[in-house]
């Protein structure tokens, strides 16, 4: 996507909404550096305090974020993920697991009941994946591929609230992913009767299995706070 030369009627504004458009279009990617000031303000063809105005906005609402002598960062998709993320920050680790339990035992209990073969073979492609980098013995990469597993069995739901809502969730999932993982040292919580129940369209044994996936995190983490407090 090209950024189109702004018209001089609320440059801040107009400015503010094609910067949006790149990062909600996904041009411009989450986590990546953004074009410096002088090549936004070159290619918008409007002055640097414009285009410092209009990040200034979309920093504040939490969309990009400057890193003192690095640069300016895609931070979220939306304002509310935006929102999200400023809550999060301050949220306890055992808050957001008890969030990502609802969100995910209810995504698998739907994704049984509307669940495509495509959903299937995804959510298989995605287990597969998991497993891989839980054997690669690098941290990065099991994240990653546990939260690409439960974002398969989400988009199975077809539920577009839901999918946009777990999307706006998913960096705050990263952290406790990987505190998570931490906290659990070696231990492994298989996530295979999560898509075994999904493919075979068992809602019920869908929502236990990932019930139970969620448990073994949080009894896991509240007997890793005790251990440390």
């Amino acid at each position: 996507m090209s950024l189109r030369t702004a018209q001089r009627a609320s440059l801040v504004d107009q400015v503010i909404d094609q910067l949006k458009e790149q990062i909600t279009s996904n041009s411009w990617k989450m986590n990546t550096k953004i074009p410096t000031e002088t090549v936004l303000a070159e290619q918008l063809g409007v002055g640097r305090n414009t285009v410092r105005e209009a990040v200034r906005a979309l920093t504040h609402a939490g969309l990009l974020e400057c890193r003192q002598g690095d640069g300016t960062y895609v931070r979220a998709t939306s304002e509310l993920s935006g929102a999200m993320l400023r809550r999060l920050r301050a949220a306890e680790q055992l808050e957001i697991l008890e969030v990502r339990r609802a969100l995910e035992v209810e995504a698998a209990r739907l994704a049984a009941t509307r669940r495509t073969e495509a959903d299937i073979a995804h959510i298989e492609a995605a287990l597969a994946n998991r497993e891989q980098a839980w054997e690669s013995g690098e941290p990065t990469a099991f994240v990653e591929a546990d939260l690409a597993f439960h974002v398969a069995v989400v988009q199975a739901t077809h539920n577009l609230v839901l999918i946009d809502l777990y999307e706006d969730f998913s960096a705050a999932l990263r952290a406790s992913i990987t505190a998570a993982g931490t906290s659990l040292n070696s231990t492994y919580i298989p996530h295979d009767a999560i898509a075994r129940a999904i493919a075979a369209g068992d809602a019920a044994a869908a929502e236990r299995a990932g019930h139970a996936c969620m448990e073994h995190i949080l009894i896991a983490l509240t007997e890793a706070q005790e251990l440390t407090s």
